[in-house]
């Protein structure tokens, strides 16, 4: 049976949860346009599942209208009760570059408790390279999760401000070395005369993948 704008439209109001998820997997198979306009519904739909699988495809449906885009992605962020579908909202917000949602991305990261949530945030910072990113990633490399401050470690170096190099140089001797292998990498970004003494003391890392990068980073500059 073939996929068309109508089977999709009356799977996406079944009752029946696995119709609705399929619908949404469906609707990769129509037209953006049209894919754009079922989706609107989906990413209100009672389930959580339903609303994060139609929210994630906003990265890529969202260029159909960018305002509208950035209406339903704020409104998902700010009021969306699970943390994966707000996760997912502010990913989407970073593909899109919507730098309008920022001050949202910012207060919604001072206010959840959930990692995955400041995760998104902190990693979609480094997509959006925004000046005014600087201090809350600044902020985020004390995070008590690893992986939020991995990930402000490489929105950081993604965000090319030359200011975080010195902010960054502490984690050179990070006991964790994959915290160590993307201070690498935003500094091979990040690139400058501060930034080579750092990497040069990476070069002779005890983790093989961590030295390699950088005297790799090193023989690139």
């Amino acid at each position: 049976m073939s996929v068309t704008p109508e089977s999709v439209k009356q799977l996406l109001n079944s009752e029946d949860l696995g119709d609705r998820l399929r619908a949404i997997n469906q609707i990769r198979q129509l037209d953006p346009a049209m894919g754009f306009e079922l989706i609107q519904n989906a990413v209100n739909d009672s389930n959580s599942r339903v609303r994060y699988s139609a929210v994630s495809q906003l990265d890529t449906l969202g260029q159909q209208d960018l305002n509208l885009s950035l209406n339903i992605l704020r409104d998902r962020l700010r009021n969306d009760p699970e943390p994966d579908v707000q996760a997912a909202a502010a990913d989407c917000l970073g593909a899109l570059k919507l730098h309008e949602a920022f001050e949202d991305l910012q207060q919604l990261y001072q206010t959840s408790n959930e990692w995955i949530v400041q995760f998104s945030i902190i990693a979609t910072l480094g997509e959006f390279n925004d000046p005014r990113a600087l201090e809350l990633l600044k902020t985020a490399l004390s995070s008590d999760n690893d992986l939020v401050k991995t990930a402000a470690i490489s929105s950081l170096g993604e965000l090319g401000d030359l200011q975080a190099i010195p902010l960054l140089a502490p984690y050179a001797t990070d006991p964790d070395w994959q915290v160590r292998y993307r201070l690498v990498q935003a500094l091979s970004r990040l690139g400058g005369t501060d930034a080579k003494p750092i990497l040069e003391t990476l070069a002779n890392d005890e983790v093989e993948a961590v030295a390699t990068e950088a005297k790799k980073s090193l023989t690139e500059t």
